[in-house]
């Protein structure tokens, strides 16, 4: 019998890639933070957005590259969506929203009270 090999991760390996979806999911549902892929002519593929600059801290004021295999895992599971390209010799680069899925409202059947109770009720 052949041994069968399995991939194990283990329970914190689970907890970074939900904080890491957690924190990048963060930062696109900003609306002030516009985030953009960009592809690249050789095929590299970089997702980011502008950090503006923080007197009081003294930070910003630069790209902020965000983690590709976090973004492209939440692209393959349909949490996020890319927006129309702008292309450009070298590059194409997308808008990246997240994904719009509307849900219907959940509607709990509720059985009907009998008139006395409801007369009840509203006299109590």
């Amino acid at each position: 019998m052949s041994p069968v090999l399995y991939q194990s991760r283990s329970r914190s390996d689970v907890l970074f890639e939900a904080a890491a979806d957690a924190g990048v999911l963060r930062v696109m549902s900003d609306s002030r933070t516009p985030v953009f892929l960009t592809v690249h002519a050789r095929g590299r593929r970089r997702y980011g957005y502008w950090q503006p600059y923080d007197r009081v801290s003294g930070r910003g004021g630069c790209y902020v590259a965000l983690p590709t295999s976090v973004c492209d895992r939440l692209y393959s599971q349909g949490r996020i969506a890319l927006g129309d390209p702008l292309v450009d010799p070298g590059k194409t680069t997308y808008r990246v929203w997240l994904a719009s899925d509307p849900v219907a409202p959940v509607r709990i059947p509720v059985a009907p009270l009998p008139a006395v109770a409801a007369a009840q009720t509203l006299a109590a």
